[in-house]
């Protein structure tokens, strides 16, 4: 519960520990996005992996928000143990939800589209996920967050959230409309 003079989110048990699995999921795109790229190197249609000056600029795009979302993250992770707030067991298991069973669904979706030569037959399946997981983000932060979080605690949470989906639209351009437009 919210302290008037905290302004931090809900607290857990004292005591209680959990396994991280929130910070897991939110390695888990970034890690198999660069063992991804790290296995595709001797693909043709990567020859431009070899040669930094002419990645593309969705490349640059999901480097950089991806970072930025995943330190966000891990910010917001480190905040949480550190005693100041902490997240009750619902709050856990609904970003655990947006993480897992919408993130990475979604990047493996996403990658499968990264190779195929027609994305386009995977296109529905990923704007249903994505839908899926804008619900279960907004569901914890209007939920859990809204009134809930002080000011440090909420930039965090934005950082988190728009980083990775200007990330995904980085990634979705390349994916879908990159070869439309260069042919």
């Amino acid at each position: 519960m919210r302290s008037s003079q905290s302004g931090t989110c809900s607290r857990q048990r004292p005591g209680a520990s959990r396994f991280p699995w929130t910070l897991l999921a939110l390695f888990v795109p970034g890690g198999l996005f660069g063992l991804g790229l790290y296995l595709m190197r001797g693909d043709s249609r990567f020859a431009w992996l070899a040669h930094p000056w002419e990645y593309p600029w969705e490349f640059w795009g999901i480097a950089v928000c991806g970072t930025i979302a995943t330190a966000a993250g891990i910010l917001d992770y480190r905040y949480h143990r550190s005693g100041r707030t902490a997240i009750g067991g619902p709050e856990h298991h609904s970003e655990l939800v947006a993480l897992a069973g919408g993130g990475v669904p979604l990047f493996v979706l996403m990658a499968l589209a990264s190779l195929l030569d027609r994305p386009t037959v995977l296109l529905l399946p990923i704007l249903v996920v994505v839908l899926f997981t804008t619900v279960m983000i907004c569901y914890d932060e209007f939920v859990f967050h809204r009134k809930r979080c002080g000011s440090y605690e909420t930039m965090l949470h934005r950082l988190l959230v728009f980083g990775n989906g200007l990330a995904w639209l980085a990634w979705t351009h390349w994916c879908f409309v990159r070869d439309r437009i260069h042919g």
